[in-house]
Formats: structure tokens, sequence, C-alpha cells
């Protein structure tokens, strides 16, 4: 929940307000306020004005002692497993993007941070901006900051929702083609935070895109992954899902996302609270990755495991490019900390006074630049951004934005039909459900539902024209034979661009069979007089007419009389 104002906060919590002043007031003076969130028995309250860390704050570990994360399953009821079907591909952060989403909250230097980002991937991006804002005010705000950037306000979309954090990486949705259609995959997120949690449950609908609820509490930044399907995580998801196996959670993410995984050690807490693969690892390339090193730490935890994570990655094909890293008074300052938006990458600088004189800042934007701003990459540009204010609070820019990708079929829709697919035996009368998911850079209008009896080479029949757009139909299996039906769905946008997607196979529909139809394909034409010549010239069996066992000149006589009486 996400309470406005401290009157509001005492009935969000059913605590008189005194209590809840009383508890601000003394978190204030203890210089806490900003840090934590209210602990109450129906959950954890997030004031206005209350800053969390990507990381848990104490608080919210005491609450989870006693109020442990479930995970959900498939359809938000814990342990069932739906995921989705048909062809599956999750999509890499350097593939083409439409949007990068980001949640508006934070203190002015964070949103400046945000407003930065904001005008670089509008212009040099090339992309939309999705602001998350909590109140028309701040969108208000939001715009103001954006322009003094000199963000392109035409590319930037805002929706008005409560969040928590502005940690939107590790709550926000996970995007996966399934056939041409962008779908989420959403996990539990690992943090006490409702309406973090709930964000991509609200998202999917709103932008008309199926949400699979993979059965894993997890957090988004502990992971990457190439367009081939390699990701990567830590064992930190090991840690985070007690009851399952390494090899239960590689399976579920192969059956969610077609990927197959492979986990790293995470760094000790001392050195990274969040343990988040994104703080030393970045995937820019199908086989090229930029993994930190540890000039400063020689042999220590953390650089073994980057220095073997090298190792591994060389070993499975991949150019990899190390940029350095430090830990400064419990500060995990990282270059692999980026944000891919089609041609720029935004990069983090420092101005910690060691991370200067060090010259870390440089040496980090000359690896970036030798393996982005190359002779085969006309337009790629590399920005540095001044994330200081941010990176005490364990997480840099890409911990604060998700990616939207493109849609496959550019301005027109595309399909992909769910049911029937294909295989399967209807007979007339049967109510069948045809479901389906579209897709489109803006929206589809609406959709038209068509039968096929040859196998797709006609669609004379149609079941829905101009339907909603609401992903089903029960269709009533008509009194016709054939063996090699197919059903189409098309969507059309408002523009009357089309895209459809068809039965990946035929089915059978057992209604009565006309004789003559001799292809079984719904039409009695003349293929199916020559199908029957060809059989009868052959003395195949099939051309046994009259079912004696024997082909005869009868059996010629009796098919053409049925031929010229049609069915």
């Amino acid at each position: 929940m996400k309470c406005g104002t401290l009157a509001s906060l005492a009935a969000c919590i059913a605590w008189p307000m005194s209590v809840v002043s009383a508890q601000i007031a003394a978190e204030g003076a203890a210089g806490t306020s900003t840090l934590d969130p209210v602990m109450s028995d129906s959950g954890m309250v997030f004031p206005d004005g209350v800053f969390l860390p990507r990381s848990l704050t104490e608080k919210e570990r005491r609450y989870l002692v006693d109020h442990p994360l479930v995970a959900r399953g498939g359809g938000n009821a814990p342990g069932s497993v739906t995921p989705p079907t048909g062809p599956v591909r999750c999509v890499a952060e350097y593939e083409p993007m439409q949007a990068v989403l980001v949640s508006w909250i934070g203190t002015s230097t964070f949103l400046t941070i945000l407003a930065k980002m904001g005008a670089q991937i509008t212009t040099v991006g090339n992309a939309d901006y999705y602001v998350v804002v909590s109140s028309a005010s701040v969108q208000t705000s939001a715009t103001t900051l954006l322009t003094a950037q000199g963000a392109n306000l035409s590319r930037v979309k805002f929706f008005i929702r409560t969040l928590d954090t502005i940690w939107i990486r590790d709550y926000g949705p996970r995007y996966i083609y399934q056939g041409n259609v962008r779908a989420i995959v959403d996990h539990t997120y690992n943090r006490p935070r409702p309406n973090d949690d709930a964000f991509s449950q609200w998202f999917g609908p709103l932008k008309k895109q199926p949400v699979y609820d993979i059965p894993l509490i997890h957090g988004g930044g502990n992971y990457h992954l190439n367009a081939l399907g390699e990701s990567f995580a830590t064992r930190l998801i090991k840690n985070e899902n007690p009851t399952l196996t390494e090899a239960q959670i590689i399976a579920y993410w192969q059956s969610y996302q077609n990927v197959t995984t492979h986990l790293f050690d995470p760094y000790p807490t001392s050195v990274d609270s969040t343990q988040h693969l994104d703080m030393w690892v970045q995937v820019f390339g199908d086989k090229k990755v930029m993994v930190s090193d540890w000039p400063s730490n020689v042999g220590s935890t953390q650089d073994v495991i980057c220095d073997n994570a090298a190792v591994y990655y060389a070993s499975q094909g991949y150019t990899v490019t190390r940029v350095p890293a430090r830990s400064l008074s419990g500060t995990h300052y990282t270059y692999c900390n980026v944000v891919i938006c089609n041609d720029l990458l935004l990069l983090p600088t420092y101005t910690n006074s060691t991370m200067v004189s060090a010259g870390h800042n440089t040496e980090a934007l000359n690896a970036w630049k030798s393996v982005w701003e190359t002779p085969d990459k006309p337009g790629h540009k590399v920005v540095q951004v001044d994330c200081q204010a941010i990176v005490t609070s364990a997480g840099v820019m890409h911990c604060i934005a998700m990616h939207v990708p493109a849609p496959l079929g550019g301005t027109a829709p595309t399909a992909y039909l769910k049911t029937p697919n294909g295989g399967a035996t209807y007979i007339p009368g049967q109510v069948v459900p045809v479901q389906w998911i579209t897709d489109d850079d803006i929206s589809v209008s609406n959709v038209d539902l068509q039968l096929s009896l040859d196998g797709g080479l006609t669609w004379p029949t149609t079941i829905g024209a101009a339907t909603a757009d609401d992903g089903t139909e029960s269709w009533t299996v008509p009194s016709v034979y054939s063996t090699h039906a197919r059903v189409r769905v098309v969507a059309r946008d408002a523009s009357g661009n089309t895209g459809f997607d068809l039965s990946d196979s035929d089915f059978t529909i057992n209604g009565p069979h006309c004789p003559a139809d001799f292809d079984a394909d719904g039409f009695v034409t003349g293929d199916d007089f020559d199908s029957y010549v060809a059989a009868f010239e052959s003395g195949h069996l099939s051309a046994d007419f009259d079912a004696d066992g024997f082909v005869t000149g009868e059996d010629f006589d009796a098919y053409v009389a049925q031929f010229e009486l049609g069915c």
C-alpha cells in the first residue's frame, strides 16, 4: 500500500495518528526517516517521501522473518505452472527497443539522473521514454525537469501508478516474443514492496500484453542474456528460492523464457549488498560481454569471481572486455551497470575523489568506446552520466531502467494464434475456443477470424468479422468434412494495417463426408476428379468407389456419376 499523508497513513495501517507521528518523528530524529518504510501487521507501508535503497533495509529484513515471500505461480496461484505456449524468445537488451521504462521516484538528484537519461534515450536512443508517476502533479514536475535536460517530449509517455521504489529493473516486466507478439514474464519481487511487485500485473493488461507468472522469487537485475537464448544469474536465486534446486530454477527459465542459464557465484554482501549480476556483468552482443575487474583488490573474492567469469565466457566463444571496479567506504562503484538503448549506451561516471584520481572514469569510457563506437556500428554513441548520487544506494542506471522491445511488425500488427493450433479432431456442433494474442506499435482495433478447409490455401468462411480483440471467441464447428482445416486470426489497427497468424498444422473436422470430394478438402473441384483418375489408373484401392475390394470400370462410372451430382 502507499499512503500519501500522515492522516491517510494512520488509516492505512489502522494505528492512531499519534503513534504514526511518534514513529516517524523518532525515525527522523535518528536520521532514518528517508530510508525505511513503516511496519504493520497488514504489511509494509511506504509514506510519501520515504526512499528505499535497492537492497533490503533492516526493517524489511525483520518483517520478512515473520512474513516470508511466497512465489506466485501461473495465474497468480502459488504452485500453478502455466508457461507460454508456442515459439518463445526472450529479448536481449541490445536488440531494437521501442521504449525504456522508469519509475519517477527519489531525491532531486535521482530525478535529475532520470531526466538526463530520458533526454538521451528520446534523442540519441531514438526510443520512447515510459515514465511512471504517482500523480498528475508529479507528471507536471517531471515534464519540467525533462524539458530542462533537452528530452524530446513527443517521445515521453506518462503512466500514473503508485510505486514504492525507483528500482524498476528488479520488479519490472521481462519481455519475451511469443510467436511475433510481445508478452511479459513476471516474477515475485524479492522485496516486501507490494506496489512494485504488482506493477507488471497492471502494466501488461494496460498494454494488452499477456503476463505469465514464473514461480520464482527474484530481482530482475540479477539476470542477463543474449539473443541466442543464453542467460546468466548469480546463485542468489537459489537463496531466494530455497525449496527449489538449481536445476529446477534453470528449468523454470527454460520453460517460460526458452533460455539455458549459467549460474555464477555472487559477490559477498560486504562488497555488494544486492548480489545482482548486473553490478559486474553486461552482455552487449550475441557473443560480447563486459566484466568488471578489480585492479586495486587483486586476489579478493570479487576479483576471483570476475576472473573466473571472464574465463567461462571466453570458453563459450565470447569476446570479453574488462572495466575497473572499486569498493570504497561500503559503496560498490561499477561501470558494468549501463543502459543500452538502440545505438545509445549510457555509462555511469563518478565524482568520488579516488575514482577520479585513479582515472577509472576515463578508463571505463575508453573501454566501452572500443567495443561500442566501432567502424561497423555507425551512429553508436557512449554517453556518460554522473551517478555519484545514486551509486551509494546499491545501484546505478541499469537498476532504474527496464527495456520495452520494439514490436516485430513495425507499424503493422502481429498476431499469434494459440488455439486451435492443429492435430486435433472436432465434430460438427462442438464449441471450440479460438484463442489469440496480438501486438502493435500503438494498438489493435479488431480482428477477423477465418476458417480454411484446404490447409490455408483459401479462407472462404468467416468465423468473426471485425470482432473485439479480447483474445477469445467461442466457435461452433460447422457441419463439413475436412482433414486439412485451419483457423486464421487477422489483426487490424486504426490505420487499416493488418497482420495474421494461422494454425501451425491441419486439424480435422469429422463432419459428413461428400464422396465426390476425393482429396477431402471440403470442396468438389476438378482437382478431385484428377486425383481420382490418377488413383484409378494406378489401381490404388482408394479408387475402389463401391468398396467391393476391386478397382474396376464400375468404380470409375460410379465416381463420375457422383462427381456430376456434386454434394
